[in-house]
């Protein structure tokens, strides 16, 4: 029997450390093909390219893995992937990441490696986004690998029906400290964000975003909970930002073409 396509991809780039241990794992699993931008794009949500030409180069990064490095962004290259490099070919998963740094809570709106998996549950493939909760380049890996590889086989093993698209963070701690699964909702928090302005040699102004995380959602079913215990936190997510609750609510809008509100 032929062994399962595996898509692997992210954001942080096709030299990442990150992506290099979940090629790793992935080739224990099935045959692994991978497509990813040639320089970092964290933060590029869904972002696609329009308006310049997209690069795509056949390179030897990974030990006989078939690899290809995309000038564009992260769901950039899941699109090349499905409709160029794997053409005709039936994807049995795509995994992205590992991510150096959180996708809890709100990050997955901003976030490259969730966008670039979300983009193949679109397709309908089985999507994984994988993030560890360390920014540094010299992250260790070790110790999420188990769980990847069993999360990985859970996904080719089973069908995904209401949702394709796994979100999974993994609580920076040694091996024997991770405590298990959590199936988890997204907590509902937020980035409290400032600016810094600085002035450029020629005097003029530029500006540096940042700010802190705020969680005010302090429930232990969601994922900024299960991380802060010592779990890794897996959320099933979806593309549809229908507000649900809101249709039922604001059916009165509809009778705004016999009111007021035309007049003024």
């Amino acid at each position: 029997m032929s062994r399962p396509l595996i898509l692997v991809t992210n954001d942080d780039g096709i030299v990442a450390p990150g992506i290099r241990a979940l090629v790793e794992v992935a080739a224990e699993l099935g045959e692994v093909v991978v497509v990813a931008p040639d320089s970092p794009q964290s933060g590029k949500g869904h972002a696609i390219t329009i308006h310049d030409p997209i690069r795509l180069k056949h390179v030897k990064v990974f030990p006989d893995i078939e690899a290809w490095e995309c000038s564009g962004t992260p769901v950039d290259c899941v699109k090349l992937a499905k409709h160029i490099v794997l053409k005709d070919r039936q994807i049995d998963l795509c995994v992205s990441g590992i991510n150096h740094g959180s996708n809890a809570s709100i990050n997955i709106i901003y976030s490259g490696t969730l966008s670039a998996a979300m983009e193949a549950s679109l397709e309908g493939i089985k999507s994984i986004g994988f993030s560890l909760l360390d920014y540094s380049f010299e992250a260790n890996f070790e110790p999420g690998k188990p769980w990847i590889k069993a999360l990985m086989q859970y996904a080719l093993d089973n069908p995904f029906h209401e949702s394709k698209l796994l979100n999974v963070n993994i609580p920076n701690i040694p091996d024997g400290d991770i405590r298990g699964l959590r199936l988890c909702r997204q907590a509902d928090a937020r980035w409290v964000e400032e600016f810094l302005e600085a002035r450029d040699p020629s005097n003029q102004p530029y500006y540096w975003l940042t700010g802190k995380f705020v969680n005010k959602d302090l429930a232990e079913d969601t994922d900024v909970w299960a991380l802060e215990h010592g779990y890794i936190s897996v959320v099933p997510s979806m593309h549809d930002l229908t507000h649900y609750a809101a249709l039922k609510s604001m059916q009165g809008i509809e009778q705004l073409g016999a009111g007021a509100y035309l007049k003024h």
